[in-house]
């Protein structure tokens, strides 16, 4: 399987793109987002047994989530045939991929369970507690990437193209790994988007006016859930796109006219 390795700037076009995608079909962007997160808040409501049925659904949502963001690029409506695409054909890979989402959630619970004690942020954090809570993030983040690269791409690579399970986590994580600085540019421009900017916006509404922060603090509350989120969504599309598949085709037209040259 052959993976582009993009320039670094193509981390911030999928967010980009995914913005274009959204603007596409606004309700229907949302209804897919919120689907997901509806389904994932349910299952992992579940006494006992959610917290471990919801990795091995998230392959199979994530594909579902895909598809979705297919039928918008391409104007299809939903249905579903199209929500459903390639999942009945690899039910047994997908069903594997869980399986393997399972075992890696468990391992990495277990490494976050050796780390420092939780902080109670009602009591105040001191210089030490804070260094130290940094640490413990820092740490859980360099365990936890090995298996984000692995698992991006994986559940796509096994329901589009027929990847059995354990080849599909070793191609996302090569091709991730081949496009970390498209990766860094795109955690980069989400953390400046649903982060940085928005609480610049709300430090310099609070100097001007409380009623202004209050205000732009519920707009930008609302633009994050329903805005950047459905982009986000899109952007994960985009980026197996860029990477494993060829741009669509434009649709085509009715040829021109010897009149129109």
């Amino acid at each position: 399987m052959d993976a582009r390795q993009l320039p670094a700037r193509h981390g911030a076009l999928w967010l980009l793109g995914g913005f274009a995608l959204f603007r596409r079909h606004p309700p229907m962007m949302t209804a897919l987002t919120f689907g997901y997160l509806l389904t994932v808040i349910v299952v992992n409501l579940v006494p006992k047994i959610g917290p471990f049925i919801l990795p091995l659904l998230l392959p199979t949502l994530t594909v579902m989530l895909a598809n979705g963001c297919r039928a918008v690029e391409q104007g299809k409506p939903f249905s579903s045939e199209i929500i459903g695409a390639g999942i009945g054909a690899q039910r047994a890979g997908l069903a594997r991929l869980g399986g393997l989402h399972l075992l890696g959630s468990s391992l990495l619970v277990i490494g976050a369970s050796f780390l420092g004690d939780p902080v109670n942020l009602n009591d105040g954090i001191d210089p030490e507690e804070l260094a130290a809570l940094s640490t413990d993030m820092a740490i859980l983040l360099v365990l936890a990437s090995p298996m984000l690269m692995a698992f991006w791409f994986a559940p796509l690579l096994t329901a589009w193209d027929g990847i059995g399970a354990a080849k599909s986590l070793f191609f996302s994580f090569v091709a991730s790994w081949r496009n970390w600085r498209a990766f860094a540019a795109y955690g980069i421009a989400l953390i400046l988007v649903g982060a940085v900017i928005p609480g610049v916006i709300l430090i310099i509404a609070g100097q001007i006016s409380q009623s202004l922060l209050t205000v732009l603090n519920t707009a930008l509350r609302m633009l994050l859930i329903f805005v950047l989120a459905p982009t986000m969504v899109a952007s994960v599309y985009l980026s197996y796109r860029d990477v494993f598949a060829a741009p669509p085709a434009p649709v085509p037209g009715p040829e021109p006219s010897e009149t129109d040259e």
